[in-house]
């Protein structure tokens, strides 16, 4: 077996593993948290996230994603031109997050913003000091040391948070539980690699390099944002803040499964593929499906599972308050098989240098959301926005297949086969679950979630 096809076994055991125990700590601690905060803090929260993860979005230049790829990845020089990058925007976001403060808390009435989203943006200025070596390792396919120092923080964190949650039953604890993993990520990055440190450096040859790749990533990360935090935004104003943080709850165990696609694209496919983007389309198009199907036949099975029994956890596990997520995770579980087959396929464009496919399909799932959101919503209530959110990102897929048909790398005959057996698998559970007795998730939904209080149409 290659040395690289062994790194890439490891990475994807490392990142499925990596994987489970973050979401076993996330389901935990989010257990814990809704039995001791209101959703409506989790709303106020969710809600400022969306603009901090925005402005974030965009003005990702691709600084990882350039020393991942770039040949120069190992040059110091590179590596710090990357990094004096990184700081200089770091301090560009805070102060841009300080300039939308104001106008946010306008729009949605909600004098809280004007401080929150200033104090928890402080994490992304102190991101901005974090070393390059995690985008190093992840180069180098050392997943393992990546996993170790990701799974620490989030433990540390997460038991800042319940700790100061349980004796102070605020808003801070999620604060405080954010600012200690954003300290600590910065702290002991500069450690990961012994003799290795950043430092303030310019190379004019490597800025280019770096904008010069990073022009679509910038264009695609920012349309990300606005497809991926549409529904965020638009629900912000059509929903109050208590259905807004139950909604939160459904999407986050809803998108458990493309979590670990994006962990496993970004980790190993992305670094693997280019490995190898110099060979022919067809022997490469050969390598791709043959990995993708390993990783996606058992996830069919998982992801069925999960969209028919899911529900479950949630009437069982979270309070009676939260007992609409209980059929809204469901339908957005189900949204995700789609996404999940283009995610893969979307790193592997980036690999061979073609990221404007994704910007493009970005860009038409966002006007897709702004258009089908409002109006499902007008026609058929909470149920209708949260269908339309699942199918939001249907256009993405369509752009990214047609540009793995122009690169000669199209799998869409795999995509047929892959989903037929998802389907299957979904049908004979959910006939079981009827033969039980047991109700399915729609039987949950209550006539006032059919019913649509027309904000935005007034």
């Amino acid at each position: 077996m290659s040395s690289g096809k062994n790194l890439a076994i490891k990475g994807a055991a490392w990142t499925i593993a990596s994987y489970g125990s973050s979401q076993i700590i996330r389901f935990a601690s989010n257990l814990i948290l809704t039995r001791l905060l209101l959703p409506e803090l989790f709303g106020l929260v969710g809600l400022a996230y969306v603009f901090i993860i925005g402005i974030n979005l965009f003005s990702d230049i691709g600084l990882g994603p350039s020393i991942i790829q770039n040949k120069r990845g190992e040059d110091p020089q590179f590596l710090n031109t990357a990094w004096t990058l990184q700081v200089i925007r770091s301090f560009f976001v805070w102060i841009c997050l300080i300039i939308i403060t104001k106008p946010v808390a306008s729009f949605y009435g909600d004098d809280r913003l004007l401080w929150v989203i200033p104090v928890i943006g402080i994490n992304s200025l102190l991101g901005g000091f974090k070393s390059t070596s995690t985008a190093t390792l992840e180069r180098q396919m050392a997943v393992k040391k990546v996993v170790i120092f990701e799974l620490v923080i989030q433990i540390v964190s997460t038991t800042v948070m319940i700790v100061w949650a349980w004796f102070d039953r605020s808003i801070w604890g999620i604060i405080v539980g954010g600012f200690t993993a954003s300290l600590m990520e910065v702290v002991w990055s500069h450690f990961l690699i012994p003799g290795k440190s950043n430092r303030f450096a310019w190379d004019k040859e490597a800025a280019k390099e770096i904008f010069s790749y990073g022009k679509w990533i910038f264009l695609s990360t920012a349309l990300f944002f606005l497809c991926s935090q549409a529904d965020r935004l638009i629900l912000g104003k059509i929903f109050s803040l208590t259905m807004l943080g139950i909604y939160g709850i459904a999407f986050t165990l809803g998108d458990m499964p493309r979590q670990v696609i994006i962990a496993i694209s970004g980790r190993v496919i992305f670094p693997s593929i280019s490995l190898l983007a110099e060979l022919p389309r067809e022997e490469l198009r050969a390598k791709i499906l043959n990995n993708r199907k390993l990783v996606l036949i058992p996830l069919a099975v998982g992801l069925a599972i999960f969209v028919s029994f899911g529900d479950q956890l949630i009437l069982t596990l979270y309070r009676k308050e939260y007992e609409a997520a209980s059929w809204m995770m469901p339908i957005l579980a189900l949204g995700i098989w789609h996404t999940t087959l283009y995610s893969m396929m979307g790193s592997c464009l980036l690999a061979v240098g073609k990221s404007q496919y994704q910007a493009m399909g970005n860009l038409l799932t966002f006007v897709n959301l702004c258009i089908s959101i409002p109006l499902a919503y007008h026609l058929k209530g909470n149920l209708g926005a949260v269908i339309a959110i699942a199918l939001g990102d249907l256009p993405t897929y369509a752009v990214i297949n047609y540009g793995l048909w122009r690169e000669g790398l199209t799998c869409f005959w795999q995509d047929i086969q892959l989903t037929g057996l998802f389907v299957a698998v979904l049908v004979t559970l959910i006939f079981c679950r009827a033969a039980f007795g047991l109700d399915l998730p729609i039987d949950k939904i209550s006539p006032m979630d059919l019913i649509p209080i027309n904000q935005l149409f007034q």
